[in-house]
């Protein structure tokens, strides 16, 4: 994301719509360049380009950059769509924010931010019922689900 808004809150904002990286101006052409490069090379790289990969009730091509829950695609941001296939294709493994915020946005484990928290929370509602075995909670990993009150 390019920006003329330096803040803080401007900045944790774009990385919490999906933004992989956050460039205020001015800024050199190069300085572009190479940040482009580096998203690139964090990029999470799919299993194989033409594999598709499921996991109960959910499918994905990760070759198309497309998800499927039961016959219905899911719509899904690019970030969502590669926190899905790193879940599908890692089933059964805890994450840590720290952990995701590395793999998945190509972020230092030492930035402090809620995204990893609001992705998930944006992918369960995608997901519904069929969350849980994609996304399930462990205290202080990720976001706990929350009951039928609205408690965590």
């Amino acid at each position: 994301m390019v920006s003329a808004r330096a803040e803080e809150i401007d900045r944790v904002l774009g990385f919490e719509v999906g933004a992989d990286d956050y460039v205020t101006k001015p800024f050199s052409l190069r300085e572009l360049v190479l940040r482009i490069r580096a998203v690139l090379r964090r990029r999470v790289q799919p299993p194989s380009a033409a594999e598709r990969v499921s996991c109960g009730r959910v499918r994905v091509d990760a070759g198309a950059q497309r998800a499927w829950l039961d016959d219905r695609e899911l719509a899904l941001t690019a970030l969502e769509l590669r926190l899905l296939i790193l879940l599908v294709t890692r089933h059964g493994r805890v994450h840590t924010r720290e952990a995701l915020l590395a793999e998945v946005w190509g972020l230092s484990p030492n930035v402090t931010t809620r995204t990893v928290d609001t992705h998930v929370l944006r992918l369960r509602a995608k997901l519904g019922p069929a969350a849980g075995q994609h996304a399930d909670a462990a205290r202080g990993r990720l976001p706990l689900r929350r009951d039928h009150r609205g408690r965590r």
